[in-house]
């Protein structure tokens, strides 16, 4: 996976990320946005543009961190995924 969206972006949601990715392959739970593991091209458009410092590459997710690289990946299998944000 090649990005993750982490705790900051609980509540806040901000779509700057949305609207670069080149993709469309981030997508809007109940409380975060998600970015889809197989659909995210590893391009790191979306992670200078989060206000609020919420996107890793899976490998700098900070240790305190890393139960989010297995909730951006099982949300994906859940029976209620994420849909598609509205920009």
């Amino acid at each position: 996976m090649p990005y993750i969206i982490t705790e900051a972006c609980i509540g806040v949601k901000d779509r700057a990320c949305v609207d670069v990715c080149p993709v469309d392959c981030i997508y809007e739970g109940e409380d975060q946005l998600f970015i889809h593991p197989d659909e995210c091209i590893d391009c790191g458009a979306c992670e200078p543009e989060c206000p609020v410092s919420a996107i890793y590459t899976e490998e700098d997710v900070p240790e305190n961190l890393r139960p989010f690289i297995a909730k951006n990946k099982d949300i994906f299998d859940s029976e209620t995924p994420p849909g598609r944000p509205n920009k």
